[in-house]
């Protein structure tokens, strides 16, 4: 079939991609899982069974705390990476064995990628929650086939095996896709706090007097358009952190000090005073933490350009 000459190649990739006036398909069933309020009520079950597990300090280490960002998508590389090599051996002649195998390694690196994905979801917010059930559920359903698939191999039945581990390799597909969707629609596991460093502008500025600002209790405090929790210590000296929480964007004015910390209200992140650095999951990432000064009785407050625990 010709094509007209009006036709160009931007004209059949806008006819091929969606709407931009309207959400497409696939965010559009995203859009009735988050509103899916009904998948509260398991949700809220397995949160509690997740919270309950007496992990101590392993639930920092698997939040990824020690490695800045979640630990979460860097251990699901290797059971995606080797069910998806097991997919490319399984045509390729004499790729039965190795491909076998890489099918169980792949069941055995799913269970530490699973217990890390559990930790930092019970610590969504309910519409990042929702999306994350049918990532999981998907998982497993891709850990499933990938089961049946093994067991079929080792019985002799590689057709079988074969068919078996294409359709986990799809449920794993659509899991990625709602997994994506969390992450890079929703935010989830991304540093809310990021962008306070390019917002407030170089040097000091006032944010307000001093007098009637309690000892040892948060406030809000603000630097244009760049919101921040002022504390007064005991001894009077001032610290200020960013107020958005740097997990989930929580209001750290409205939290607690504890420890020489300043404690996050909605899921508990903790944030040394003395530089932001996060002492305690589950935020991945420092809180950008101002330097202070009183000048006639005001509280000046310039971002402190030196990394967390240089001080």
């Amino acid at each position: 079939m010709k094509l007209g000459k009006a036709t160009t190649a931007a004209e059949l990739l806008r006819r091929a991609l969606p709407d931009p006036e309207g959400p497409g398909r696939v965010l559009a069933l995203m859009g009735r899982v988050e509103r899916a309020e009904v998948l509260d009520g398991p949700a809220g079950i397995l949160r509690r069974v997740v919270r309950s597990v007496p992990l101590g300090g392993c639930r920092d280490v698997l939040h990824g705390r020690w490695l800045g960002h979640p630990l979460h998508p860097v251990t699901v590389q290797l059971p995606v990476g080797a069910w998806t090599s097991a997919a490319l051996l399984d045509c390729t002649p004499g790729g039965r064995r190795p491909a076998a195998l890489l099918v169980a390694v792949g069941l055995c690196g799913a269970a530490p990628a699973a217990v890390a994905g559990l930790v930092d979801w019970a610590e969504l917010e309910p519409e990042q929650a929702r999306v994350g059930l049918l990532h999981a559920t998907l998982n497993c359903v891709a850990v499933g086939w990938y089961a049946a698939s093994l067991a079929a191999r080792l019985s002799g039945h590689r057709l079988r095996g074969r068919a078996y581990a294409l359709a986990g390799l799809c449920s794993v597909g659509l899991a990625a896709a709602a997994g994506g969707h969390m992450a890079y629609r929703q935010a989830s596991g991304a540093n809310h706090a990021e962008a306070v460093a390019r917002r407030v502008p170089p040097g000091w500025h006032s944010v307000g007097p001093v007098d009637g600002i309690p000892h040892g209790r948060p406030v809000r405090r603000t630097v244009g358009d760049v919101a921040l929790a002022v504390v007064c210590d005991g001894d009077g000296s001032w610290t200020a952190l960013a107020d958005l929480c740097s997990h989930d964007g929580g209001p750290l004015s409205e939290g607690r000090v504890e420890d020489g910390c300043l404690r996050c209200p909605w899921h508990g992140s903790a944030f040394r005073l003395s530089d932001g650095w996060n002492a305690a999951g589950p935020a991945t990432a420092p809180q950008p933490a101002f330097d202070t000064r009183v000048r006639d009785g005001e509280l000046h407050v310039r971002l402190r350009t030196r990394p967390p625990g240089a001080d």
